[in-house]
């Protein structure tokens, strides 16, 4: 597994930040570094077609070897990594042999990483981990699942007795920004569907994710002097207050999980004058996801009703902007590339964790654009943070799984006219 650990240090250690606050794609220069590194060994280990474009999104391909027709697979992973925490002079720790016990990452600060509260490590006791050393993140997301991917493509280049149709690969920009998908080319891509490997624990396998939107809400005030304030002074910052106050009890991250939604704010910035509110807007199912937005807007017009006299005009104001949405619709009518994804696991010693995803990745917006792309382990834990970490025998096994289903596509019956049927009776039949 040395060679893994080596490539995957490799990429961790070049800064890739994306910045949300830019209009270019991608949207921070550094993130170039990564992606011509990755161009030069995507050739070097003789993947052909492989290309770069004018905003950094990078596909590969492995040419099938074999005589009959196979779907040709995909499989993504992004460069970038979070602006939530930085990721900027990255230096992982190796813990060999896991004992189970707390893991001490920087000495000096006190920053332990330890099993009490973060339980899922005692999963891989006997492991070996890869840490952060308590100052960055570490950038398992998505680093691990390009470490994956191109490890797997080299094994299937240096084992040409493994049969696979054609082999599609995609790296992207910006995706921890939500702008992944924006400028992937569906259409050269080629594929008939992906995987992305963006998932975290090994096991986790997802076809559902949230519906998401982003509404920003403007409230006005009037600023008088205080002492003099009575009847006349609208303080723009508690009637931003009060909205959250009104906002469903319960339903916030911290207090949902499984197909639960939620609103949770995440931006409030200011003054007597003007107040501006930022949240999103998460649920699984549409109608309930069409309810919320409709519920921000209620709330609006309630506060302009009580304001309308002693303002004069709509006190508050909101946009409401639809982000992703549940991949689920696209990926039932072609749920046996959910069953290959499966049953690739079960072959290679991988308990299958099957669970809708709470937030986005890539794929829900590349199944919207005609690429069903259902999400794969990458293997790492408590991303975006300085607790940050990974099981190299996870990256592994997602190596493992990227290899089998390759191989599984190609043994498995397909009849391109039944391909998206949903009858169990014309479903693809997998040689197990």
């Amino acid at each position: 597994m040395q060679h893994i650990i080596d490539r995957f240090i490799s990429y961790v250690t070049v800064d890739t930040e994306s910045d949300p606050n830019s209009e270019t794609t991608p949207s921070s220069a550094k993130q170039w570094d990564l992606a011509h590194k990755l161009v030069e060994e995507l050739q070097k280990i003789g993947l052909q077609d492989v290309t770069i474009d004018d905003k950094a999104y990078i596909m590969a391909t492995l040419p099938s070897n074999v005589d009959k027709k196979v779907p040709t697979i995909g499989f993504i992973a992004h460069f970038d990594t979070t602006p939530d925490f930085t990721g900027a002079n990255v230096k992982p720790q190796i813990v060999p042999n896991y004992d189970g016990k707390d893991i001490v990452l920087n000495e000096a600060q006190n920053i332990v990483l330890s099993p009490k509260y973060f339980k899922d490590l005692l999963q891989y006791k006997g492991q070996t981990l890869i840490t952060t050393d308590g100052t960055t993140l570490l950038g398992a997301d998505d680093k691990a699942g390009i470490t994956e991917i191109v490890s797997a493509m080299e094994f299937l280049i240096q084992n040409p007795d493994i049969q696979h149709g054609t082999i599609k690969v995609g790296f992207t920009p910006d995706e921890e920004i939500g702008r992944g998908a924006h400028h992937f080319d569906v259409e050269k891509f080629a594929a008939d569907w992906a995987y992305t490997m963006d998932g975290s624990q090994v096991g986790e396998l997802e076809y559902e994710n949230f519906n998401a939107a982003g509404a920003k809400i403007t409230f006005k005030g009037k600023s008088v002097h205080p002492g003099y304030a009575k009847g006349k002074m609208i303080n723009s910052m508690l009637i931003a207050n009060d909205f959250i106050s009104d906002l469903p009890k319960g339903e916030t991250p911290q207090e949902t999980k499984g197909y639960e939604g939620f609103f949770h704010v995440h931006h409030l910035k200011g003054s007597i004058e003007e107040t501006v509110l930022e949240l999103i807007i998460r649920d699984h199912s549409k109608k309930k996801f069409e309810k919320r937005k409709e519920l921000i807007e209620k709330m609006v017009q309630k506060i302009n009703k009580k304001f309308a006299k002693q303002f004069g005009e709509a006190i508050a104001t909101a946009e409401i902007k639809d982000q992703y949405y549940n991949m689920k619709e696209k990926v039932l009518p072609v749920k046996h590339i959910v069953d290959i994804a499966e049953e690739a696991m079960k072959q290679v010693g991988v308990k299958p964790i099957i669970k809708p995803i709470r937030g986005g990745t890539d794929g829900c917006q590349l199944s919207y654009k005609g690429l069903p792309c259902p999400n794969i382990f990458a293997g790492g834990h408590n991303f975006h943070g300085k607790y940050e970490y990974v099981p190299v025998e996870s990256m592994q096994k997602a190596v493992d799984v990227i290899v089998k289903i390759a191989e599984l596509t190609a043994s498995t019956d397909f009849d391109a006219p039944k391909l998206n049927s949903k009858s169990k009776k014309n479903k693809p039949q997998l040689k197990v």
